[in-house]
Formats: C-alpha cells, sequence, structure tokens
C-alpha cells in the first residue's frame, strides 16, 4: 500500500459541529431524499451535509467517458442521467436561487456530454456532475422541511492537487478555505455539498476516485475541526461479514480506527478505505448507519481500542493479483526488495501484502475494475524479468481475518481446519496485530468466508461483537 506523509492538521477544541455523507441510494429519488432530510431535522449539530449522485447517475457518467461509445449509446446515457433527475423534479420545485443553477449545471453537463472526451480532467469534470445536480435538489428537499439550507460548490473549500482520477487532497489548503468559506456561515445555514469532487490549484475539477465522498465529508470535518461524521448508506452499520453472503452476520456496535481501517481496506465496502484516515489523525469518531432505519443505530468507529481481543469480522476482496519474484541474487545478499519496490514504484502499482523466502518475494496487487491502481503492466514485467523469474498468478481472492490483538490462540487456531479444504496460495500475519490474510482462488472464496464466519464467528466463544449497536446518543457524539 503506497503512504504519505502525514499533514498539518487543524488544532484546537473540538467544534459542536457534525458532517453528514447521504450516499447514492440514499439520495435516489425524492422519497429517499426526505427521509434523508428528516435525519438533518432532527440533530441541529449537522451543520454540513455531503452528498454522492443519485443512485445509477455515475454509471451513465463512467459510460460516457468511454471513448468506444456509439452516438446512439452516448445519448442512451445522458437520457438515463436526465431522467433520473427529473423524476425527482416531478416531486418538488426549485427555488429560483437553486432553479437557477440547477439549469445552468444541467446544460453544461449536456455539452460536455456530447462531446468526445480525451484528457483525464475531461473524465473528472464529466464525473462531477452527479453530485452537483443532487445536491441542489437535496438543498431544495431540506428548504421544505424548514431549515435555512443552501447549495455551497465544494470545489471552492477542498484543494486536490492535479492526478486527475484520484487526486491527493491539500489538507492546508482545505483547512483555510474552510475557514474562509465554510465556517463563517455555519451557524446560520445547514450547508449542502457535494462529495467526491474537488479543484487544483489552478481551479480544474478534480475526483477523489470511485466510492470517495465518505473521504471528502471526512475532509471537510476535519477542516471544520468537527466532532463526528456521520456516514448513511444503505445497512445499518458495518456487520462481521456481508449480510448477503452469510445469514447470520451481525452489525458491529463498535470498532477502533486500526480494525476498521484493515476492513474498509481489505474488502467491506461499507465504507471507503481512506476515510479512516482523516478522522484518525484529527480525532474525529466515525458513525456508519442506515438512512432507511435510522432509529437501529450502527457503528462507531473510535480512538479507543476494542476492549475485547480477537477476531470481529472476515473480509474479501477480489480480484487479486500474486506477483512472485525470485532469484539466487536474493540470497545473503542486499538490495534486491529495494530494487524491486522501486520498480514497482514508479509504475505507480501499490502493494498489498509481502511474504519473503531466502530467494524469493510474493507480493498481492489489486486488480479490481474500481482498484486505484493500473493494472500490472506488462512493460514493468518486462523489467523486472530482467533481473529475476516473474510468476504472476490472477483470479484470486484476498480474505481478511480483522480484530483487535489477533494471534494464532487456541481457538484462533481452528481456523487452520476450517482451511483444509482449500487451497490457500499466500499466508500473511505479524505485521499487524488486527489482521491475518490469506489468498484463495476466487472460485472458493465464498464458501472459505461462509466456514470461516460460521465456525469463528457464529459462536459465543469467538465472536466479541456483542452488544447493543451504538446510538446517534452514545457518550461518542
Amino acid at each position: 500500500m503506497t503512504t504519505q506523509s502525514v499533514p498539518q492538521t487543524v488544532s484546537g477544541a473540538k467544534s459542536d459541529y457534525i458532517v453528514a455523507k447521504f450516499g447514492g441510494t440514499s439520495v435516489a429519488n425524492f422519497e429517499a431524499m426526505s427521509r434523508c432530510s428528516e435525519i438533518i431535522v432532527a440533530d441541529k449539530s449537522v451543520r454540513i451535509v455531503a452528498v454522492s449522485a443519485s443512485a445509477g447517475v455515475t454509471n451513465h457518467l463512467v459510460a460516457l467517458c468511454k471513448s468506444s461509445i456509439t452516438s446512439s449509446e452516448r445519448q442512451e446515457h445522458i437520457n438515463g442521467v436526465l431522467a433520473i433527475q427529473q423524476t425527482i423534479l416531478d416531486e418538488l420545485s426549485l427555488d429560483a436561487d437553486l432553479a437557477v443553477g440547477f439549469n445552468e449545471t444541467l446544460k453544461a453537463f449536456q455539452t460536455l456530454a456530447q462531446e468526445p472526451l480525451t484528457t483525464d480532467q475531461q473524465h473528472d469534470e464529466l464525473l462531477s456532475f452527479g453530485e452537483r445536480l443532487s445536491s441542489y435538489l437535496f438543498a431544495q428537499v431540506l428548504r421544505l422541511q424548514g431549515l435555512n439550507a443552501d447549495r455551497f460548490d465544494v470545489r471552492k473549500v477542498l484543494k486536490t492537487d492535479s492526478q486527475f482520477g484520484k487526486a491527493t487532497p491539500n489538507v492546508a489548503a482545505t483547512a483555510q478555505a474552510a475557514k474562509e468559506h465554510l465556517i463563517p456561515v455555519l451557524d446560520a445555514q445547514v450547508i449542502v455539498t457535494q462529495g467526491f469532487i474537488g479543484s487544483d490549484e489552478y481551479g480544474q475539477t478534480t475526483t477523489l476516485g470511485r466510492g470517495g465522498s465518505d473521504y471528502s465529508a471526512a475532509l471537510l470535518a476535519e477542516a471544520i475541526n468537527a466532532k463526528s461524521v456521520h456516514i448513511w448508506t444503505d445497512v445499518v452499520g458495518i456487520f462481521s461479514t456481508d449480510p448477503r453472503l452469510c445469514a447470520k452476520a451481525t452489525p458491529i456496535a463498535r470498532l477502533s480506527f486500526d480494525e476498521a481501517a484493515e476492513m474498509a481496506t481489505f474488502g467491506a465496502k461499507v465504507l471507503h478505505p481512506a476515510t479512516i484516515l482523516p478522522a484518525s489523525r484529527s480525532h474525529i469518531n466515525v458513525f456508519v448507519g442506515s438512512s432507511r432505519e435510522p432509529e437501529r443505530g450502527g457503528t462507531w468507529i473510535e480512538r479507543e481500542k476494542s476492549q475485547q481481543p480477537g477476531i470481529r469480522a472476515v473480509t474479501q476482496r477480489k480480484n487479486q493479483i500474486l506477483l512472485t519474484l525470485k532469484s539466487p541474487e536474493m540470497l545473503l545478499a542486499s538490495g534486491f526488495l529495494a530494487r524491486v519496490f522501486t520498480l514497482l514504484s514508479e509504475y505507480n502499482i501499490s502493494v498489498d501484502l509481502v511474504t519473503t523466502s531466502e530467494i524469493s518475494v510474493a507480493i498481492t496487487l489489486d486488480n479490481a475494475q474500481n482498484a486505484s491502481r493500473p493494472e500490472l503492466d506488462q512493460e514493468c514485467l518486462d523489467k523486472l524479468a530482467e533481473f529475476c523469474h516473474v510468476s504472476v498468478e490472477n483470479n484470486l481472492t484476498l480474505v481478511a481475518l480483522i480484530g483487535s490483538e489477533i494471534q494464532l490462540r487456541q481457538h484462533e487456531m481452528n481456523l487452520m481446519s476450517v482451511l483444509k479444504d482449500f487451497n490457500i496460495r499466500l499466508i500473511c500475519h505479524g505485521a499487524s496485530k488486527h489482521n491475518l490474510c490469506f489468498l484463495v482462488e476466487q472460485t472458493e472464496s465464498d464458501n472459505v468466508v461462509q466456514s470461516i464466519h460460521s465456525r469463528l464467528l457464529e459462536n459465543d466463544f469467538c465472536c466479541v461483537n456483542n452488544g447493543y449497536l451504538g446510538k446517534l446518543t452514545s457518550k461518542a457524539t
């Protein structure tokens, strides 16, 4: 995994502000937006709302970025975006100020979407329209609830570099812009803004990568020194595994920052992995709950460590690559690994797991469709082959056990009996006390997760997730 230096953060006592983020399904239509507006009305501490594009819109926008689509396909996707917006507009009438901005944004979208896009910057500009449009609509829904709400262009505040497609935020510049443009108005208004997007030093639109709305919310919370971030989605918190895969999966009441980061990184899709970075470094608690059932509570992610050690969840991340590099030159030699990782860095290839022997090193790479790095480049493989034997295996799944102070104690050794019927390609344990990871064949991974969850997480002795879900009235607020 790539690392970066920790930037300077906002200092001083926490404000009483809360940043709320609503995902695509939470703002999919007028009914869903109305449910979300009730959540905001019920909590006067929520002063910034970051919204995703309405469900389905981003898929159309991604398709429009492809150079291979025909004119008829292009028009079909444009019409798809317009239809989703119109369905919501059929249920409400925009105030004059919002109507002007919405119509101008819609016109700009249609103009750009008709053109063949040739640069990454144009792609980011087009992909930004989903959030830009939904924020106008949600601001109007909040006004219908009697709130003094206004729509705000997050590009004025969330500053990034110019790495289009996955921009890196400039935390110091974002904090300064928030001090000038956001903080002065928060006591008087609820600000509705966009997730996922920002702008570089030249004012060009950038994006934080697919699913980056969670990350945006945490960055904004850091910039205003908020006390917490509320991530509203379509599930009741973070579960012990994917509930669609295991019927007995249970929501987890509390997680530490470290545990949540491991879960998000290794496949739990409820939370964007980068969300934990600003939250952890600025000690901002994160709440994850369902906008459909807010009364059921959810998961609190906090600085404090879990009270009880043990395995808390099992996750999986499919479409992984196992890269094995072998060379006798490794034996009693120095510099081989440095050479390997320098070359991978040159090609912007992010490494997840690493294991070594006397003459070989095995590395896992994420090749998922929405992975932040490019697929393994053949030119990179050719350069590696100049000084070692290269082996590449595809169609693998990374399975991770997540918890606190994980050690191979007696009951956790049951894992070996669970896995005896499956082919394990790599095991990685010891670098972190919060995970134990291994690779399996992708065709077997669902069965592996189900077996582990059944044996290790569905009995009272091993499970450490017992207890009520965290409520918004929790001490964590």
